[in-house]
Formats: C-alpha cells, sequence, structure tokens
C-alpha cells in the first residue's frame, strides 16, 4: 500500500540526492520515501491530479466583483437617488450596483451598471442579474454616474457591451458638471447619441433630466422631482411642524370661539333677567 505525503522545503537540503531530485523547490506530495543502497532517501514526484471542467450546472456566478459601489459620496447620492425613485415609481424590477450576466456558461461575461432597469422583471430579491433566469430579458435601461476614476476607455467599452447585448438606453450622469448624455437604440439598430439630456426625457422610462441652476434634476412623469431619502424626510418632518402648527391655530380659534360663545351667552342671560325686573315693575322692556 502505498502511503502519501506532503514535502516541505529544503527537505533534501546538504545532501547531494536531495539536491538532484530537486525536492526542496516548494510543497509536493508524493509516494512514501524508499531507501537507497547509498543509506540516502528519495522522493518520487507524483503527476498533477487530473483536471475537468465542472459541468454547467455547478458554474460560480459570483455577485460581487470585489469593486466598490462608489467612488465618493456624491456618486454615491446619486445611485441611490435615481435606484429608490425609479424603484418606488415602477412596477418593475430595478437595482444598483448589480451584476449582469447576460451569457449562460459564460461567468466572465458580466458587468455593473450603478443602476439598472428590468421592465417586465417582477421585484424581488436577486445576488446577480442572470439574464437565462429571467426569461432571457435583458436591462432596457441603465446608467452609469461617472466619477474621477472613470476613463474614456473603460466607458467606450461600457458602451459596447451594452450595445452588444440588447440595452435600449445607456445613460450617463456627470454628476460633477451637472450635466449627462444618453445613447438610445431605435428599432433594433445600434446606438443613436442624445449629446446632452438637460431637457430630455427617457422614451421608455418617462423621467426628464432638468438643468436648474447648478443642479441636475430629475422629474417624474407625473411631474413630481425626484428627492434623496433625506430630502424625503425633511419635508416630512416640514409638512409634519406645518400640520401641528394648524392644529394648534385651530385649537386657538375653537377655544376662542368657544369663549365668545359663553360671553354671549353670559351676555343675553344677563338681558333676561333684566327684562324680567323690569316686567315685575311693570315697564316694558322694549321701551327701554
Amino acid at each position: 500500500m502505498s502511503t502519501w505525503l506532503s514535502v516541505g522545503a529544503g527537505a533534501g537540503a546538504g545532501t547531494g540526492a536531495g539536491a538532484d531530485d530537486g525536492v526542496g523547490a516548494g510543497s509536493f506530495s508524493c509516494q512514501a520515501p524508499r531507501a537507497t543502497q547509498t543509506g540516502m532517501v528519495t522522493a518520487r514526484p507524483l503527476p498533477p491530479p487530473a483536471r475537468s471542467d465542472p459541468p454547467p450546472g455547478d458554474i460560480d456566478y459570483p455577485d460581487s466583483d470585489g469593486e466598490p459601489m462608489s467612488d465618493n459620496t456624491l456618486q454615491f447620492s446619486w445611485i441611490m437617488l435615481l435606484k429608490e425613485n425609479l424603484d418606488a415609481l415602477l412596477p418593475d424590477f430595478v437595482a444598483g450596483d448589480l451584476l449582469w450576466y447576460p451569457v449562460e456558461g459564460s461567468p466572465t461575461t458580466r458587468i455593473g451598471p450603478d443602476v439598472l432597469v428590468a421592465l417586465g422583471r417582477p421585484k424581488g430579491y436577486r445576488g446577480s442579474y442572470m439574464q437565462w433566469r429571467e426569461a432571457g430579458i435583458a436591462p432596457q435601461v441603465v446608467v452609469e454616474i461617472l466619477s474621477p476614476n472613470n476613463t474614456l476607455r473603460e466607458m467606450m467599452r461600457k458602451a459596447a457591451f451594452y450595445n452588444q447585448f440588447g440595452v435600449q438606453e445607456f445613460i450617463t450622469i456627470d454628476p460633477d458638471a451637472r450635466t449627462g448624455w444618453a445613447q438610445v437604440r431605435t428599432e433594433q439598430g445600434p446606438f443613436d447619441e442624445v449629446a446632452s439630456i438637460d431637457g430630455w426625457t427617457s422614451p421608455l422610462l418617462g423621467i426628464r433630466f432638468v438643468r436648474e441652476g447648478e443642479e441636475l434634476a430629475v422629474y417624474a412623469p407625473h411631474g413630481a422631482r425626484f428627492m434623496s431619502f433625506a430630502e424625503e424626510q425633511a419635508e416630512r418632518l416640514q409638512a409634519t411642524a406645518r400640520a401641528e402648527r394648524e392644529s394648534e391655530r385651530a385649537e386657538r380659534e375653537s377655544e376662542r370661539a368657544e369663549r365668545e360663545s359663553e360671553r354671549a351667552e353670559r351676555e343675553s342671560e344677563r338681558a333676561r333677567r333684566m327684562a324680567d325686573r323690569l316686567a315685575a315693575l311693570g315697564v316694558d322692556p322694549d321701551s327701554v
């Protein structure tokens, strides 16, 4: 019976036979050592185990590419602004920083848009967007938020990927310049470029981008402005404070009206008693 062992670095140091056998280059598996006529011990390396490709069902599609979601707070805030508002606006699947695998069996064919929208696909948890598990539907809209680390070559590569795998609208936003541009597919042809999204409305989403002073604003189809969670909370708190002040004002008005009613009632009672006394004296109250 053969015995397997691991031989560490330097196993044959100081012996000519060990040096000749190549032992000491690192750790490897071998058969049990055997004695030679000179008393030296040699080890015969084993061949590496046979390698085989995993069956298609065992292919790993990682949920992360190891890259950060954003490079700075401005980029992150834009990702969250679009993802959260689109998720609230649409009945379809919306995700931020999610890996998209368009081809089954090819885990290296992937990309992680800052925001993706898959119209016709239900909301719900996904570790990644595997297109073959989504009725073959590619995300129709993707958004990339530029950061200082983005290069022209990288953006061209992304545009080529989105064009190849069926994206209908590729929107790029430059938060530092408060502007952006878009590439829109028409009749299944290649992308047509929208040089500026200022005043532009997304054909698929119906959202509109508008440059307002030093800011780039986004509006929903019904006219409401996209707001961050912090802005919504601040507006909600302001509305609550206004409602409380209005309630307090109404309460004060009610108390004032009640006091007026009580005063009028007392005046009426006083007049009634006076009329009774005059009548008792035989004086017509109306003649006084």
